[in-house]
């Protein structure tokens, strides 16, 4: 009897400001890789599946990203750059 399946590893890559697509705030979303991994006998072999999404925490909406823009938000973050991707507004203070 062979024992195989998949197993789902979530990993929480940075922690960005962001201006929410859904809601249209700006707030804190999380930048998080999902890796599948095929199992054999309850050990993990290799990934076969990899995805990753941005959380806002202010409505909890999460949206897909491409890898290539993953990997650039997660260097933005690691620079310090205030994580606000470009394209996207600023906030603007209130009066």
């Amino acid at each position: 009897m062979i024992i195989f399946g998949t197993k789902g590893y979530l990993y929480q890559l940075a922690i960005l400001t962001l201006v929410c697509g859904q809601c249209g705030n700006p707030a804190a979303h999380t930048l998080r890789k999902r890796v599948t991994k095929f199992t054999l006998f309850f050990v993990p072999l290799f990934p076969f599946s990899t995805k990753y999404t941005t959380q806002c925490t202010f409505c909890g909406a999460e949206h897909k990203v491409p890898a290539e823009q993953a990997e650039q938000l997660q260097a933005q973050a690691a620079s310090g750059q205030g994580g606000q991707p470009h394209g996207q507004p600023q906030q603007q203070p209130y009066q």
